[in-house]
């Protein structure tokens, strides 16, 4: 389990394709994970099959993986988000997260605030009945709170939906929102207590 605070910004070392699979070798900045550990990697829980004294750790992506998250787009040298499991003592500054993605969104638009900027994002419509005014969504692994909820009918072509977020200067400095062009794609979890809600209130007890 994640919070979706970041902890590092990554760099990806190297890309080793497999059959339908991929390995990617990461620079961490993490003097001491251990093997079989989960780390979140731009918001998707993988687990750490080895690691160097540089803090350098691999992770093994698998087909489903990389068919259901954005993982696939990144290449040598491409930053990520990284974010070590919680522990019982760690302070929950974000939300429950789990590092399993619901979706895959993309940047629409970006605009200032003051010293902060809004963020558009354009999410496929089966995600729409998770998200609420000031509620919480985890992408790319940041925990965000969702400022503006656009209807289908309100963006062009009416199947997806459009959330905005609000970044802070730090947010934007510390993690790879600020590397993010228009029409980059993005990893989506929406929050998991959204999900017990429905499953509860379908099936009777």
């Amino acid at each position: 389990m994640f919070s979706g605070i970041i902890e590092r910004l990554g760099r990806i070392h190297r890309v080793t394709p497999g059959d339908g699979t991929v390995q990617f070798d990461v620079e961490t900045g993490f003097p001491d994970l251990s093997l079989g550990e989960s780390v979140a990697v731009n918001g998707v829980c993988l687990t750490v099959t080895k690691f160097d004294p540089q803090g350098r750790m691999s992770v093994f992506v698998s087909p489903e993986t990389l068919r259901v998250t954005a993982l696939g787009r990144l290449a040598e040298g491409h930053k990520v988000n990284l974010e070590r499991a919680v522990t019982p003592s760690t302070r929950l500054s974000g939300h429950i997260v789990q590092g399993h993605v619901d979706g895959v969104g993309r940047l629409d638009g970006i605009a200032p605030s003051g010293e902060a900027r809004v963020l558009r994002f354009v999410l496929p419509a089966r995600l729409r009945r998770y998200c609420v005014d000031k509620g919480s969504i985890t992408l790319d692994g940041i925990s965000l709170t969702l400022n503006r909820i656009e209807e289908p009918d309100e963006v062009p072509g009416g199947n997806d939906f459009a959330v905005s977020v609000t970044i802070i200067p730090h947010t934007w400095d510390h993690t790879t929102l600020g590397g993010l062009g228009i029409g980059d794609p993005i990893n989506v979890e929406i929050d998991v207590i959204a999900k017990y809600v429905e499953q509860f209130a379908r099936i009777p007890a």
